[in-house]
């Protein structure tokens, strides 16, 4: 126990750096899931990733790991300017001792904040914010962190809900109408599952859906 409060008491500043670094790692690393499906742009691309596998009903395909995966790189990509902000304003500054950890959090915090107010819908803050009895901010820099991230994160479904009733609707006239072929052909016993499902995914793999859906969840942020 000694040993470890003279690690953070030492004054040589390269073992004061070391330190900081370690307990920013620990910090980051117990709240990465919750900072990265709920401040960043995951929610919306595994929701309709994950819209996309139930409308072609290919049940398991494909794999959890596959989409996750493919929205954790997605995720990625979109957030590299924001998380290249926070390291050059905040971290870079902080591991050279330049500014402290107060001045770090705050410049961290600006650009994180100002993605998630660019997806944030109006409504969705004020509902937090009435709730709290916090006055409107006057600025980005008056929100608090713990306001905006559930008014982002609501937003985010709401958005994701609608792409992922624009995805469904093509594969529900593909089932109505193999349904209403069904029946008139008095095949009631034949799931119209069956049958629809590969001209869904002919239909899908024509149109090219992955690069669809996925440039359209890029032109969405």
């Amino acid at each position: 126990m000694n040993e470890f409060v003279n690690l953070f008491s030492e004054t040589d500043p390269g073992t004061l750096s070391t330190s900081i670094r370690l307990l920013l790692l620990l910090t980051v690393l117990a709240l990465a899931p919750s900072i990265l499906i709920l401040m960043t742009s995951f929610t919306r691309i595994i929701i309709v990733l994950s819209f996309v596998r139930t409308s072609l009903a290919t049940q398991q395909m494909p794999p959890n790991q596959i989409l996750i995966g493919l929205a954790l790189f997605l995720t990625f990509f979109i957030m590299a300017p924001t998380f290249n902000e926070v390291n050059e304003q905040a971290l870079q500054p902080l591991f050279n001792e330049e500014i402290t950890i107060d001045e770090a959090y705050d410049r961290a915090s600006l650009p994180v904040k100002e993605f998630m107010a660019q997806h944030t819908r109006q409504k969705d803050l004020s509902l937090f914010l009435d709730y709290a009895g916090a006055e409107a901010p006057a600025t980005l820099e008056d929100i608090p962190l713990s306001t905006l991230i559930p008014a982002f994160a609501i937003s985010e479904l709401k958005t994701a809900f609608q792409m992922g009733f624009m995805i469904f609707v093509p594969f529900l006239i593909i089932d109505m109408a193999v349904a209403s072929i069904l029946m008139s052909m008095g095949m009631m016993m034949l799931p119209p599952v069956m049958i629809s499902l590969p001209f869904k995914i002919l239909l899908f793999v024509l149109v090219d859906g992955w690069y669809l859906i996925t440039h359209s969840l890029l032109q969405s942020f």
